[in-house]
Formats: structure tokens, C-alpha cells, sequence
């Protein structure tokens, strides 16, 4: 029996002592709190990179970023928690929402809805990031070409930004935003994908299967550079230098997101960081497309249209080593190496951070509750 109290009692301390709720604290209400989904340690150095760096800017003695997550993630949340306390971050920590989330349950008031609610009403704004395949019975489909490793995130993901967003799944559902309007919504990625499921539109499984009819790397290379969303070169040749992503160029709508929001001619097609082979396909609801892939096939960006601090994209404009000359890497076998900043160039290196000035804007204008 002792050794059970003990073992017991070890298992709850571990558990206390890999968890960690924030908002269940006596934490200062008077700061601003941003929200990060999936706030892996590899996600809290990007933003330290970014914040540190002036790209995304933010008063730093006002501004507190807060790692939101599921607990029944397939990710080692203590991992992040060992690395804030080891590096003294004084700007992160972390929120666990707990709860039973299944599939059937994610679009409507569910078990995990008042956590939610608290999360929104104490921030100013979320940032979903990249990440695997939404299983695609969430969206309605059968799954044909997707890759499901981490369904638990997905469900969470999702259900966060329906309740914030709303969708054409319950109609009658009203969402966050509604008493919130200026609360700041972003993703990247994935991130813009689980936005548009959420809100009620589905997705393309395999771009170069669904939409080239390309169903080898073979075949795939033969689409052309341009319209790859990722490096299927890799499946090909042996190098050790071919990066596994793709650096094309985008072009805008008439949308007058990129314009007006985000200060960029209308006509510049900058090159961004692509990593992805799955895209927004049926639109949600309330949502606009704002940029497309150079051949207008694969949609790059999206806008919310009743709620104006609501986007998100399709590339990466996160990545560090657009913002500085790091290792260098190459697309094609025969290519020179060269670094991600200068196969992009300063036209397009001047864009990503018109973007992230745009979200730093809209960040320090959201009015806390």
C-alpha cells in the first residue's frame, strides 16, 4: 500500500509539475496577453526571434504571449515548460485546456467551451500555426489523401476558432467575435486551413493529385517550379542540400486585404515560403480569398468579412531565415546554393514584414474587455 500511496503520489506531482494553467493564477490583468496554439518550443523560439528582432513588434513590458493547448496533444507540453523556466522567459507561459472533445461535438457548446470563453475574453488575439493533416471527416469528407498523426490538435483547433469565428455548421451558434469585433484572429498555414474548415468549407487533400492529376514526385516536378507548394524533388534525387519546401511567388485578388490593410501594390507578386500540399478548397463562411497561387489554382490567402482583424495565409511568414542570410540550401539538384533571403529577395523580404507591421498594428489596437 505504501507503494502505491508513492507511486501515486509521483504521478500526480509529475503531472502538476508538466502542466501548467496561467489563467487559473493571480496573474496581472493589467497586461496584454497574446494567445499561441500548439505553443511547441520550436514555436516559442520563432516568436522570440520575431519580437526580438522588431519584425513582429510588441511593447515588450506590456505584451505577454500564452501557449494554449489540448492535453490530449500528441506533443510533450513539459518540454516547453522546461525551456520558459531554463531560459527565464519573463513574456511566456502556458495554459492546458482540459476536457472529452470528440468529433461529433466540435462545432457547438461542448465541454471545453468555458475554457475557451475565458482564454478569449482575458486576450487580445490568437496565432494558429503550422502543422499535419486535418482529419477530413471534420470537414465532412472521406480520407483519400491525407496524413492524420495528431487528430486531438485538430479537434481542438477547430473548435477554438469555430467558437470564435462561427460557421455554417450551426447557424445558430454566435460566436465570440460577435461582442469582440477588433479581437485579433491569424494563422499560418494550417493555420489558415483549420480556419476555413472551421467556419464550414472543406479542403483539397493532395494538391498535385487533385488538382494536376500528378500522382508521382515524378510527375508532380513536371507541374513546374512555380506551382510546386512544396519540394517533391527530395522524393527524387539524393542531396543532403534540397530543401523540402518552396519559395514561389503569390499574387493578390482584388480583395482590397493586401492594398489597403497590408500597404503593398496591387500588382507586386512576392515570393513566400511554402510547405504544404494540401489547400482551401469550399470557402467557409464569411471568409474571401486575397491571394493566389501564380497559376490562381491553390488559394494562398483569406479574409474574414465581417470581422476586419481576421486573416490568414497559406505560406509561412514566420520562418527566421527569410530575415537574415542563414544556411544555404537549394530547390533543384543542378541549383547554386543559396540562402532562403536571398532567393526571395528584398522586394519580398520588404513584404513579409509589411505583413507582420500590419498584425502588429491591429495587435496594439484591440481594445481589452
Amino acid at each position: 500500500m505504501k507503494k502505491l500511496l508513492t507511486t501515486l503520489f509521483l504521478f500526480v506531482f509529475v503531472l502538476t509539475a508538466f502542466s501548467q494553467n496561467f489563467f487559473d493564477t493571480d496573474f496581472d490583468h493589467s497586461k496584454r496577453y497574446i494567445i499561441l496554439c500548439d505553443p511547441t518550443v520550436a514555436r516559442v523560439k520563432t516568436i522570440q526571434y520575431l519580437t526580438g528582432n522588431d519584425i513582429f513588434e510588441v511593447k515588450k513590458n506590456k505584451v505577454k504571449f500564452v501557449g494554449v493547448y489540448f492535453e490530449d496533444q500528441n506533443y510533450d507540453f513539459s518540454e516547453t515548460k522546461a525551456y520558459i523556466e531554463e531560459n527565464k522567459l519573463k513574456n511566456f507561459f502556458l495554459q492546458e485546456i482540459k476536457g472529452d472533445l470528440s468529433e461529433d461535438e466540435l462545432f457547438r457548446n461542448n465541454e471545453i467551451s468555458a475554457q475557451l470563453k475565458k482564454v478569449f475574453d482575458i486576450s487580445i488575439g490568437v496565432i494558429f500555426f503550422g502543422g499535419p493533416d486535418i482529419p477530413p471527416s471534420v470537414y465532412g469528407e472521406e480520407n483519400t489523401r491525407s496524413v492524420v498523426t495528431d487528430p486531438e490538435r485538430h479537434y481542438f483547433e477547430a473548435s477554438f476558432l469555430f467558437h470564435l469565428l462561427g460557421g455554417s455548421q450551426n447557424e445558430n451558434f454566435i460566436p465570440y467575435l460577435s461582442e469582440r469585433p477588433d479581437y485579433v484572429v491569424t494563422g499560418f498555414c494550417l493555420g489558415m486551413q483549420t480556419m476555413n474548415v472551421a467556419t464550414g468549407g472543406t479542403l483539397v487533400q493532395d494538391i498535385p493529385e487533385e488538382i494536376y492529376g500528378a500522382e508521382t514526385a515524378e510527375k508532380t516536378v513536371n507541374i513546374g517550379r512555380e506551382n510546386l507548394h512544396r519540394n517533391y524533388w527530395q522524393e527524387i534525387a539524393d542531396d543532403e542540400q534540397l530543401m523540402g519546401i518552396n519559395l514561389h511567388t503569390i499574387q493578390f485578388t482584388n480583395h482590397p486585404f493586401f492594398g489597403e490593410a497590408v500597404k503593398v501594390k496591387k500588382k507586386d507578386t512576392p515570393r513566400v515560403y511554402s510547405s504544404h500540399h494540401q489547400a482551401a478548397e469550399k470557402i467557409g463562411k464569411d471568409l474571401a480569398v486575397t491571394a493566389l497561387s501564380p497559376d490562381g489554382k491553390v488559394v494562398e490567402a483569406l479574409a474574414h468579412n465581417k470581422f476586419k482583424n481576421v486573416f490568414a495565409v497559406q505560406f509561412h511568414p514566420e520562418v527566421p531565415a527569410l530575415y537574415e542570410e542563414m544556411q544555404p540550401r537549394k530547390f533543384h539538384p543542378d541549383d547554386v546554393p543559396k540562402s532562403y533571403y536571398d532567393i526571395i529577395g528584398k522586394s519580398s523580404v520588404r513584404f513579409h514584414k509589411e505583413y507582420w507591421a500590419y498584425i502588429s498594428k491591429v495587435m496594439s489596437e484591440v481594445k481589452k474587455k
